[in-house]
């Protein structure tokens, strides 16, 4: 599947991760032996292709700290359109903490005033992820 998305995204020489499965598959490789949490950020264009991509915050084994305003003043300079946010859980465990959810909703609702939106929030461990945009779909 992971190769199927490579050679499909891959065909204009623009990255284009239009699905969360595509997006965990190119990313889950940078997470897997970390030991503590890693917040990135990912950069889109109107018509879905990765602008950019920046390792934004750097926390300890069970938290890390983040701020809308660095992510948005990143999005804002690269003049994106859409942002999807992935960070890790290194405990093994995806479920969403109720930081993860604030900053979530934060997020949303930072976007929708500087015309940004937040596409989606993944977590990653290891071979499985947690999405705030399939997890707000299958409700």
């Amino acid at each position: 599947m992971f190769e199927i998305c490579k050679r499909i995204n891959h065909t204009s020489n623009k990255i284009k991760l239009n699905n969360t499965l595509c997006i965990f598959n190119y990313f889950k490789d940078e997470f897997a032996s970390l030991k503590q949490e890693v917040f990135y950020v990912l950069l889109f264009d109107k018509k879905m292709n990765l602008i950019s991509k920046k390792k934004m915050f750097v926390g300890t084994i069970d938290s890390v700290n983040v701020h809308p305003r660095e992510i948005f003043k990143f999005a804002i300079s690269e003049s994106a359109s859409f942002i999807v946010c992935i960070h890790n859980h290194p405990s093994g465990d995806t479920t969403p903490s109720s930081f993860d959810r604030d900053i979530t909703n934060i997020l949303i609702k930072t976007g929708d005033i500087v015309g940004i939106k937040l596409l989606d929030h993944l977590i990653i461990s290891g071979d499985s992820y947690f999405s705030f945009y399939e997890e707000a779909n299958n409700k």
